[in-house]
């Protein structure tokens, strides 16, 4: 079977692709809280599917090079690789960004996202896909901080993707409708969400350009 790794598999998105994805794919479900990858894992296998947990922080380097060095030893290499991880921080006047949160939003967004390249790219090979979840708010007011972090993880996207066009993996970046997840919720207190996806939907959206070849 082939295999994916979803880093950010806990919740939202990530979770719903997960699912979706376990159909055809071992999953390899990376999050930083355990329990809710443990709810991922009994609706992949109450659906037939099989998962490896990895409760772990993608900013941790260590942890991510074991990871994908566990990977190399069990499965030789990936199929696709679903970045769904992102920090949120709060909105905020750019002239009042926190630091502690900008540096959170550097690290989780930005750094973490270039060493995964790093290590991932390997694992795909020349077959392999990456993907990449576009959510653009650069330049918008009160989004200093997750529209210029987010923003600079696409720009990273967007260069291996100019680079391998060539040579695999396929780099794709894709962008999700607005979704009635815990994320939104933060920016959008208060919000109608009646009128949003659902991310199991958007998964079900998503999962052709995904997998096409």
């Amino acid at each position: 079977m082939k295999t994916a790794l979803i880093t950010g598999a806990s919740r939202g998105l990530g979770a719903a692709l997960a699912e979706s994805l376990a159909q055809t794919h071992h999953i390899i479900a990376v999050g930083r809280t355990t329990g809710a990858l443990e709810e991922v894992d009994d609706k992949i296998k109450a659906a037939g599917g099989d998962a490896t947990l990895a409760p772990m922080d993608i900013t941790v380097d260590a942890a991510m090079q074991q990871l994908c060095r566990s990977i190399y030893d069990r499965w030789n290499g990936l199929d696709l690789w679903v970045h769904a991880a992102v920090h949120a921080a709060p909105l905020s006047p750019a002239n009042h960004v926190n630091a502690k949160d900008f540096s959170k939003s550097t690290d989780v967004n930005i750094t973490a996202t270039s060493r995964l390249i790093t290590y991932v790219s390997p694992l795909l090979g020349a077959d392999g896909t990456a993907v990449f979840l576009d959510d653009p708010h650069d330049g918008e007011k009160y989004f200093a901080t997750y529209g210029t972090t987010k923003a600079a993880q696409i720009a990273l996207a967007r260069s291996w993707a100019s680079e391998t066009v060539n040579t695999g993996p396929k780099v794709r970046i894709l962008q999700p409708k607005p979704m009635a997840t815990a994320l939104r919720a933060r920016f959008h207190p208060g919000e109608d969400r009646a009128p949003l996806a659902h991310p199991r939907d958007e998964a079900a959206r998503l999962l052709p350009q995904i997998l096409c070849e």
